[in-house]
């Protein structure tokens, strides 16, 4: 009898290309990534289930880390109310950081990058980045 094949969906693809290509499968790592100003939804807990899928997939650690770089909108009542609910769909996460944990170091390397000349700082007003931009419906200049 044929073996059962199962099809990779394109994440577990890119984790087991970057395995044959030599990464260690024990440093493998994922993480959830919430900005704390507000209460999880449908989309949350669908990025959580991925994330945690995979970590059990490829027994690895699953961080979650809280994105809080706008702390004018982020409480701890959020931290609290997203931990409960991954709790509750029943993950368990590795360990807890903050992104403001390690702002130096972010910094650190966007310095690097400009003075290799692989980043560069935009010093356009908000409004010509914006017209730059485009929306949605008008193409950007």
């Amino acid at each position: 009898m044929a073996e059962d094949y199962v099809a990779l969906n394109f994440l577990e693809q890119i984790v087991e290309e970057d395995i044959t290509n030599g990464f260690p499968k024990d440093d493998l790592r994922f993480r959830f990534p919430p900005e704390p100003n507000g209460y999880l939804h449908i989309g949350h807990c669908k990025a959580i289930c991925i994330s945690f899928g995979l970590g059990e997939k490829y027994n690895a650690p699953v961080n979650l880390r809280f994105d809080d770089t706008n702390p004018s909108k982020e409480e701890q009542e959020y931290v609290d109310a997203i931990q409960e609910d991954i709790k509750w769909l029943g993950f368990k996460w590795d360990k807890v950081c903050y992104s403001s944990d390690y702002f130096q170091q972010l910094y650190d390397w966007a310095i690097q990058l400009i003075k290799e000349g692989k980043a560069y700082i935009d010093s356009q007003s908000s409004e010509a980045m914006a017209e730059q931009k485009g929306t949605p419906t008008e193409p950007g200049t």
